[in-house]
């Protein structure tokens, strides 16, 4: 009941003019950056990070809210109408949402988008302001162990994703596990794969390597198309409200809640964030569902799942940064950085200290969450028009803005280079019919696979020692359990197939 009226008192206290436009300019900011391929919701609180400098601690966090939450939701507006994960927690949104797109559902696909990434963020901060203290024990609980088994388990799904055809799959994951090799190996450093290159040192970086797979790599099939009169014309089906009616959003409230719960356990745990959220979430609802071989054709509970745990993932993050002082993700780290600017000390103190600012910024996400469906839901009919402009002139100013976000990612040319070469792999696996969905996956975790392996043997001595925790047991077994049967029912159907055609 505490909690309750401070934050009823927060509401109060952040409800004027000047606090409302800043979290409206925020939340467009963030749209912007977040809905550009190549920019970034991290890129975006960096930029704002030095115009807070002058304002108050409550209006300066409040702001840096409202631009992490306008990043995190944008991400899905060119996932869904450009096959471009505007950020890496849009990735698996893309697999639905283009599809959907494609048949002319762009402003249903961007209607869920839209809703159910609210309805996460909203749920991932009540659970922030009323569950923080007794969440973050529970993080504190896991070590490189827990966090090697979750990592382990996510990586076991490539098997469901790759159901139907586990031969590409597999070999797609492993193309991926290969990529993330390159460059110096976590804990010891040593330099891996390089082959002299100076710019190999640090491998590839997570993002130029998704704009080269995703968007590079549509530029070049749509171009092949255009220059064999073979491109299609996408209609756009015109909807009332978000697109979709009542019966559809309480079908879809199992899939919300089951991946709201992923997304904001996922960005409890530091290091891991929202793309793996987002991945694993997609990956749940694709095995659960009854109908598992529409997912990947347009499938709407795919966008539902996503987006709806990428943005809890922003909540979850925000409980070891505000209880901790430890930044779930890297736009946490970069709020860390907002709270020293302002004098404040994250951790536990800081309930204590400045409960004010803290219950603030609970209200501040409440209402910046609100702020971003008015606005994205204004837009939508907006949004939908790029879809009308002629390829000849999208696809090169796409190519150009993806350059400079690659760019501007870690300031290396090498990093455009990579767009390029990973926009070739892409193309390649468009080509040979190779799934992209596992390569992503296990490059996504093939890196914290293996930092936090080496970590738990440097504390625990041995990998044996890991099945001492009851905790990393659970994800492990029920990883091993998951390979199996997706095995299993991959032998079974090509057997019954054998048998069918005699």
């Amino acid at each position: 009941m505490q909690a309750l009226g401070l934050l009823g008192n927060a509401f109060v206290s952040i409800m004027h003019p000047a606090s409302i436009l800043l979290m409206i300019a925020g939340v467009a900011i963030g749209i912007v950056f977040g809905s550009i391929p190549g920019l970034s919701a991290s890129m975006a609180v960096a930029l704002m990070l030095p115009l807070t400098f002058s304002m108050t601690p409550s209006l300066g966090m409040n702001t840096l809210v409202a631009v992490y939450i306008g990043g995190i939701s944008g991400g899905l507006i060119s996932a869904i109408l450009l096959n471009m994960p505007g950020t890496a927690s849009s990735i698996a949104t893309t697999f639905d949402g283009y599809p959907m797109a494609k048949k002319g559902e762009a402003m249903k696909a961007l209607g869920l988008g839209i809703v159910f990434s609210a309805m996460g963020s909203i749920f991932s901060f009540l659970v922030l302001t009323f569950c923080a203290p007794l969440l973050a024990d529970v993080a504190l609980k896991f070590t490189p162990a827990e966090n090697f088994g979750i990592c382990f388990f996510a990586l076991t799904m490539v098997a469901i994703l790759s159901s139907g055809n586990m031969i590409r799959g597999l070999l797609a994951g492993m193309l991926g596990l290969m990529f993330t090799l390159i460059g110096m190996a976590p804990i010891d450093g040593t330099a891996r794969f390089t082959f002299g290159n100076p710019n190999l040192m640090a491998g590839f970086d997570t993002l130029p390597t998704l704009i080269g797979i995703f968007a590079i790599s549509d530029i070049l099939i749509t171009a092949e198309a255009m220059g064999n009169g073979k491109l299609e014309t996408i209609p756009i089906k015109k909807v009332k409200g978000f697109g979709f009616s009542m019966k559809e959003f309480v079908y879809h409230l199992p899939n919300f809640l089951r991946s709201a719960l992923i997304g904001t356990g996922i960005g409890i745990l530091p290091g891991i964030g929202g793309s793996t959220s987002g991945m694993l979430s997609y990956v749940t609802a694709k095995n659960m569902s009854k109908h598992p071989e529409e997912f990947g054709k347009g499938c709407p509970d795919g966008i539902v799942a996503t987006e709806s745990a990428n943005n809890a993932t922003i909540g979850g993050a925000m409980i070891p940064l505000l209880v901790l002082g430890i930044p779930g993700d890297g736009v946490t780290a970069m709020m860390l950085g907002g709270f020293l600017i302002h004098g404040l000390s994250a951790g536990p103190l800081l309930f204590v200290k400045n409960g004010d600012v803290v219950y603030g910024i609970f209200a501040a996400c409440i209402i910046c969450t609100l702020i971003m469906l008015v606005v994205e839901w204004t837009c939508i009919k907006g949004f939908v028009q790029v879809l009308k402009v002629p390829k000849h002139i999208l696809l090169p100013l796409i190519l150009v803005l993806c350059c400079v976000g690659a760019y501007a990612t870690n300031n290396r040319i090498f990093d455009v280079q990579s767009i390029l070469i990973f926009g070739v792999v892409g193309y390649l696996f468009h080509k040979f019919k190779l799934p992209t969905t596992p390569f992503v996956l296990c490059f996504l975790i093939g890196s914290m696979l293996e930092t936090y392996l080496r970590r738990g043997i440097m504390q625990y001595k041995s990998f044996g020692a890991f099945f001492t925790r009851p905790i990393f047991d659970a994800f492990f077994f029920v990883a091993v359990g998951v390979l199996v049967w997706s095995v299993f029912k991959e032998l079974k159907a090509f057997y019954a197939k054998k048998k069918a055609l005699g």
